[in-house]
């Protein structure tokens, strides 16, 4: 069964610390979709530690939603929540900076097989995909994963062991990239704290 990612861009009004400030001190800016348009097991679990099936240290997961989220955000999320055990947020403050160059603590790699416009990939720990070996035979790479990388082409196919970092799932061609420019440009307005990625998982 598939997971599915909903969510929305919120920012705090930079004015809402005044007293005679009388409004939602949090507001939608923009929803997830169509900024990101493709569900990647590998981000949501580096970035919310769902599908968490390589050891990511998710950078923020299980928070709930925010107890002074938008009305809009909770409406939303109220008609397919019975608890918060799916939903979580971040701050734009700790997506900016990370280190891109961390990967999961349990796979050292990914390894994609790429063909007639089609792609598989597999993150792996111990062993080679079976219908991959059977396939291709021994790899370069060693009889099993390792921190040895590369790309082989072959019969019109393209298979790369590459490592599994953040920059490789979050990166260019991720679809995040989309939403980091998004809440990296909202930060110009309402700075790195007034702004915040708020999720839900089904």
């Amino acid at each position: 069964m598939s997971t599915d990612i909903y969510g929305y861009i919120e920012v705090r009004d930079p004015l809402a610390d005044q007293d005679w400030f009388d409004w939602e001190p949090w507001s939608v800016a923009c929803p997830l979709h169509p900024l990101l348009a493709q569900n990647d097991y590998d981000a949501f679990a580096c970035l919310f530690g769902v599908r968490n099936y390589a050891g990511w240290r998710p950078v923020a997961a299980g928070r709930g939603i925010p107890p002074d989220a938008s009305t809009q955000v909770r409406e939303e999320f109220a008609g397919f929540l019975d608890d918060e055990s799916g939903a979580t947020w971040v701050a734009w403050s700790e997506l900016n900076g990370l280190d891109m160059t961390v990967g999961p603590d349990g796979v050292p790699g990914r390894l994609t097989l790429t063909e007639g416009g089609h792609e598989m990939s597999w993150p792996r720990r111990d062993r080679w995909p079976a219908e991959i070996l059977d396939r291709f035979g021994l790899l370069p790479w060693g009889p099993t994963p390792g921190e040895t990388f590369g790309v082989i082409q072959t019969d019109g196919a393209t298979l790369a062991y590459q490592p599994l970092t953040r920059a490789k799932v979050l990166g260019p061609g991720s679809g995040w990239e989309h939403v980091f420019a998004v809440m990296r440009a909202l930060a110009g307005r309402f700075g790195a704290d007034g702004v915040r990625l708020v999720v839900h998982f089904d």
